[in-house]
């Protein structure tokens, strides 16, 4: 009887195991959406392959910190008193 329970359980945690594989898998077979860029002041065209999205996503970036870097940093309002 002992046995029987053991191999019930060990069944179960198969099918469990698979049914969690099967999914996981089905989620990596699912078409990725491509980057959707932020409207920003120049909308590049859309690249072509990953090696030109990667650049893409890294100028768009740069520039995005380089902007930041631009704007002024706000002061503390104790130092803004004196």
């Amino acid at each position: 009887m002992r046995a029987a329970f053991g191999l019930v359980g060990l069944v179960v945690a198969l099918a469990l195991v698979g049914v969690l594989v099967k999914k996981q898998l089905a989620a990596t077979r699912a078409p990725v959406p491509a980057f959707q860029s932020v409207p920003g002041p120049v909308a590049p065209a859309p690249a072509a392959t990953v090696r030109e999205q990667s650049q893409q996503m890294q100028q768009q970036v740069k520039q995005q910190m380089e902007g930041l870097m631009q704007q002024a940093r706000p002061m503390p309002e104790d130092e803004q008193k004196q």
